[in-house]
């Protein structure tokens, strides 16, 4: 299952001094797909963590193609790389306006019980979503 987000327009804020998208955006980006993409299948991060179940990134790989600049107009291809057990993970891509690969990557987040502060498995309801 493959979601992919709407446009994004590059800010000023998000360059750095050789005018490309610094580095370390790109993990923002994949978070702001990950959190659209589950919120486009009714799942809200926000209540989840409301539940005691929380999700942090323990593995991110991202390979960089091609920069981004100012102004540029870029989509996120994101996709679930195996059905979640005790941890979910997810693969990018990233396109720019003109259809050519700017960005690959992934990230692995494990889910976390809050109140026991231990891993735990994936709950049945996001199971059931992806199985």
């Amino acid at each position: 299952m493959n979601y992919t987000t709407k446009t994004i327009v590059v800010r000023y804020v998000e360059t750095d001094q050789m005018k490309f998208v610094h580095h370390s955006n790109y993990l923002k980006y994949f978070e702001m797909a990950r959190l659209e993409w589950l919120a486009s299948l009714g799942v809200s991060y926000a209540s989840m963590e409301k539940d005691g179940i929380l999700m942090p990134v323990i593995s991110l790989k991202t390979e960089l193609k091609k920069p981004l600049f100012f102004g540029d107009e870029f989509q996120i291809t994101v996709s679930l790389k195996r059905p979640p057990t005790a941890t979910l993970e997810f693969v990018y891509h990233i396109v720019n306006q003109f259809g050519q690969k700017v960005c690959e990557g992934n990230t692995i987040l494990a889910f976390l019980s809050s109140e026991k502060n231990c891993p735990i498995r994936c709950p049945k309801f996001l199971l059931d979503l992806f199985t």
